[in-house]
């Protein structure tokens, strides 16, 4: 008798949170529809660069305070952060970063971005682009929040929606930080956020336990002598050393970090020069150091200044002119998730959308994140998961030999937005329940 109430109880269960998913995915894909289609759009035709992120907070601000939020704008910068208290229960904070990239659009959509900006910090002029799905995840958010709001007898505690700038440069959450978000607006039991992949299929989801990796910025100034192209002899080219830099920094992963050892060293950026026949005297190259081992992390910052400062002087620079290694204030640390949490979350996405939707657990690669800084204390625990962002079948065809997926920062990056910012919402609401429900 006990094993069939048992039984009936377990299956009443999963009649009813199949139909709640059910009613969510029909309200979401209403949402959607009528509102939140037309606000990708906008968000896509117009990003803005890390910290210039002025009109797309103004439009967040506008979205969270019409849901029914209080809201709090210019919050580290141009962060926004939204409280909406119902009742006694947890704190729970939900971030989406809100900035793009300095990359021209070519992904052929119609709604491509054509927008220009200064960059505040290079001084620039850039076409700007979405080529992170940043605006899949605000226009997310703005879901999140008008459906909480619908569900106010669903749930109980103090739900903190917060859009970040400047994630592209890992300075927004230590922004926020310092203008002591948490002091501000509470402490919380639980921070979540989450990423959309454009390698993964739409409509999945992934949950990993591996590391996200910590990541830092350097910039490597390569000093030397100017003078004509025709006279080589008469200077000490700056390009030809910065050269030899980028292919010696190569080895660095290569032959001196085990094999099993995750590590990356990338020289983004190389500028120098400015005519045909004219030596510079000075190369400036960028890069990105990725890792998710401190030891690793110090071993590769002091093999990259010791590469660079001994080939200065093997192309016999004087010791006041050898090349400059600083690491900038860009820094993240990895990203770690609170497994314990992130089970709990697990299985509360399995009762609502089945086991099919939620991806085996795969290497995060060495994507990083500034998320990590809202993931350690005095934060409680926290979680960071991504959604899948592309068409099954491009995928199965791209896997085939057709034409590959395009890679986040890609100027032909692009995603599926229905899918996209529908799970977004879905995930984060049957998270935010497990969480806050009654």
């Amino acid at each position: 008798m006990h094993r069939l109430f048992a039984a009936f109880i377990s299956a009443s269960l999963v009649i009813s949170t199949a139909s709640t998913a059910d009613e969510l995915a029909d309200s979401v894909k209403q949402d959607y529809d009528g509102h939140l289609a037309a606000l990708w759009d906008h968000f896509h035709r117009n990003p803005e660069l890390s910290l210039l992120e002025h009109a797309t907070a103004k439009r967040m601000a506008d979205e969270l305070r019409a849901a029914g939020f209080a809201v709090t704008e210019g919050v580290g910068g141009t962060g926004v952060v939204a409280i909406l208290e119902n009742g006694s229960g947890p704190l729970v904070m939900m971030r989406a970063d809100m900035d793009g990239l300095p990359v021209e659009e070519k992904s052929g959509l119609p709604n491509a971005s054509r927008v220009q900006q200064t960059d505040p910090i290079t001084g620039d002029t850039v076409y700007v682009m979405h080529a992170c799905g940043h605006d899949v995840h605000i226009t997310s958010l703005v879901g999140t929040a008008r459906q909480m709001v619908s569900r106010k007898d669903d749930w109980r505690g103090t739900l903190m929606l917060v859009v970040q700038p400047a994630e592209e440069r890992g300075l927004g959450a230590r922004m926020m930080l310092e203008d002591n978000i948490w002091e501000r607006f509470g402490v919380p039991d639980y921070a979540l956020a989450f990423h959309v992949e454009a390698d993964k299929e739409a409509g999945k989801i992934n949950l990993v336990s591996a590391p996200y990796a910590g990541v830092d910025s350097v910039d490597i100034i390569v000093h030397g002598v100017g003078g004509h192209g025709a006279y080589p002899h008469t200077t000490k080219d700056p390009i030809v050393v910065a050269a030899q830099i980028v292919l010696a920094l190569q080895t660095l992963v290569s032959r001196e970090i085990s094999p099993r050892e995750p590590a990356v060293v990338t020289v983004g950026s190389f500028h120098a020069g400015t005519k045909h026949n004219i030596i510079s005297d000075q190369a400036h190259l960028q890069l990105t150091v990725r890792n998710v081992n401190p030891e690793v992390r110090q071993y590769l910052l002091a093999g990259i200044e010791r590469i660079a400062v001994n080939i200065g002087r093997a192309a016999g620079l004087p010791e006041d002119k050898l090349p400059e290694v600083i690491v900038t204030s860009e820094a993240t640390p990895a990203v770690v998730n609170d497994m314990r949490l992130g089970e709990r979350i697990r299985a509360a996405w399995i009762d609502a959308f089945g086991a099919e939707a939620i991806m085996a657990k795969t290497d995060p690669g060495m994507a990083g994140e500034d998320f990590s800084r809202f993931m350690v204390a005095p934060t409680k625990s926290a979680i960071y998961w991504s959604i899948g962002g592309t068409a099954a079948a491009d995928i199965a065809a791209a896997r085939a030999g057709g034409p590959a997926i395009a890679s986040h920062h890609s100027p032909i990056f692009k995603i599926e937005p229905e899918p996209s910012v529908r799970l977004g919402v879905e995930s984060t609401v049957v998270a935010l329940l497990e969480l806050m429900g009654d």
